[in-house]
């Protein structure tokens, strides 16, 4: 029954995002920036691979898959001095299945009010910020297969009475395979309502998405992982990104991905490492996106798992 339900939801939205391209036509724009230094690395071709706290933005359903519980902050340097973190933690509780707590903002350093008529300024100070508040639920459905979803409150805060509120879902499945690790994914992400602001009103960018991930490369100690996602957002045309990385001994990491069809972002990499110190897995994690003309981005992100 839902794996029926499931393919007339993927089969109808498709349909819809397939039908036009409207760019500039969606609000909460934040959305769509990636959180993760690993997931960033690999150019966010992500969602098959994404592991611990992080599932619950990018695959509610890969935090089944989560066997105690896992921490993670992250911080981007993001353009013009703009700051974006992300926090978040999860915990399985057996039979119940896999519970996660997550917050995403998008906010500036204090400004300063300037008119035309005082333009070093008023005297006052505001802050603008976005923030996404998620609750996630994932359990298996069968012993390969998991499913999800994430119940997000928005808010969008630009100066003093200019504020606006949203709620979307995420929905999302996985399957996983002991052959090379490989998984498939599939997810619909940030469906809900309009962001409104005084009286227009504007669509969430709500995106079909898909993935799949295999170690290409097995050996004792090292292995490499490559990774392919897709997504078809409502407001522009397909996207694509390609991905991949070494691991040695589950310790270090070294990655990189490319965006097709994307007409800012372009290369990205990265590193990570993890250690174990009993019972406790410590990790770190870094990576570089080069947009263009834009400039780069980076990205740094701590995690904590507790088997």
């Amino acid at each position: 029954m839902f794996r029926k339900i499931f393919t007339v939801i993927i089969l109808f939205t498709t349909a819809i995002l397939a039908q036009y391209e409207r760019p500039g036509s969606t609000d909460g724009q934040f959305l769509k920036i990636g959180v993760s230094p690993r997931g960033a690395a690999l150019a966010d071709a992500y969602i098959s691979v994404v592991e611990g706290a992080e599932a619950t933005h990018y695959n509610a359903a890969a935090l089944a898959w989560l066997k105690g519980t896992d921490i993670v902050f992250n911080h981007t340097v993001w353009f013009a001095g703009i700051n974006h973190d992300f926090a978040a933690a999860a915990h399985n509780f057996g039979d119940w299945g896999t519970f996660g707590l997550s917050v995403v903002g998008l906010y500036t350093d204090e400004m300063i009010v300037r008119t035309p008529l005082q333009p070093n300024g008023t005297g006052e100070t505001f802050y603008a910020g976005n923030y996404k508040f998620g609750l996630t639920y994932s359990r298996f459905f069968t012993d390969r297969v998991t499913v999800g979803g994430t119940i997000n409150y928005i808010n969008m805060s630009l100066y003093q009475d200019f504020n606006a509120n949203a709620v979307a879902i995420d929905i999302a499945t996985m399957y996983s395979s002991e052959w090379r690790n490989f998984r498939f994914a599939m997810s619909i992400t940030n469906f809900g309502s309009n962001i409104e602001y005084v009286s227009e009103s504007y669509p969430l960018p709500t995106s079909f998405n898909f993935g799949a991930s295999l170690n290409a490369i097995e050996f004792e100690e090292q292995s490499l992982l490559v990774s392919f996602a897709a997504t078809k957002p409502n407001d522009g045309s397909p996207l694509a990104q390609v991905g991949a990385e070494w691991n040695y001994n589950n310790m270090f990491f070294a990655r990189g991905g490319m965006h097709l069809n994307h007409e800012v972002a372009k290369y990205s990499f990265g590193a990570g490492a993890k250690l174990n110190l009993s019972g406790f897995q410590v990790r770190a994690d870094y990576s570089y996106n080069d947009y263009s003309l834009l400039g780069a981005s980076h990205r740094f992100g701590l995690g904590l798992a507790i088997d």
